[in-house]
């Protein structure tokens, strides 16, 4: 980070986290069965929609309360997943803030008797899986005409695919499989709003020429040090 300091990279990370019972059972599912397929769940609202929304943004108030560089909340697809964003934040720090929102999470949790699962797939089945998406940009990609610096950074990530995916957490072969808005883990794809692709141009960056991308492959468990440390490394010192 030292190194790339004159790019100024920022990052986004979104932390998807599932919520389970003591017996290990995913939070408020029907014992015994399960709930109705995914789709009213994401970003949803209201009883039988969502669950734990109280412990939620009670994480949300701590992070609040600590510090933490916390910008957002939203119910998943899975019923009993959610998810938050912390950033921007710039280098090293990034890992900084989401390890104590993660402890956090866990803490708040710990008091309503839940535990906290980030395994990327954590129910088999017709279930999304959970990821920690990665929004990046350096300093030349967020002026206008980034857009071309956006699309160096993404030719530089396909050569490095397999070291990325070596670091992006660890079971992440059960969610990288090409269904459930991911790609295949044996597979880099690109594209301008595909929630299936590795890296995703979000639509707004694309017309507007300038931004940030989004690197889907990492997984819910990957350790942001690590994941921030090889972006870096491969798209400004050119590893």
């Amino acid at each position: 980070m030292e190194l790339a300091k004159e790019a100024v990279p920022w990052f986004g990370l979104e932390q998807e986290y599932t919520l389970f019972d003591v017996d290990d059972r995913p939070l408020a599912w029907p014992k015994g069965g399960f709930p109705g397929p995914q789709g009213p769940y994401y970003c949803g609202a209201g009883a039988g929609r969502v669950v734990a929304r109280d412990l939620v943004e009670a994480h949300y108030r701590a992070c609040l309360y600590a510090g933490i560089k916390i910008s957002g909340i939203n119910a998943e697809v899975m019923p009993s997943q959610w998810e938050f964003q912390v950033g921007p934040c710039e280098g090293i720090s990034m890992g900084d803030e989401l390890w104590i929102a993660r402890y956090l999470l866990v803490r708040v949790a710990e008091q309503w008797g839940v535990k906290v699962s980030f395994h990327p797939k954590p129910l088999q089945g017709d279930w999304n899986g959970a990821g920690c998406h990665t929004n990046y940009s350096t300093k030349q990609m967020r002026e206008p005409g980034g857009i071309q610096a956006i699309h160096e950074a993404i030719k530089k990530l396909e050569k490095r695919h397999d070291q990325h995916i070596a670091v992006y957490g660890e079971d992440n072969e059960q969610r990288l499989t090409g269904r459930y808005e991911t790609g295949h883990i044996s597979q880099f794809t690109a594209g301008v709003a595909n929630r299936g692709a590795s890296i995703r141009i979000p639509r707004h960056v694309n017309e507007k020429g300038y931004g940030y991308l989004e690197d889907r492959r990492p997984a819910s468990n990957a350790d942001p040090y690590r994941v921030t440390d090889i972006v870096v490394e491969t798209t400004v010192l050119d590893k």
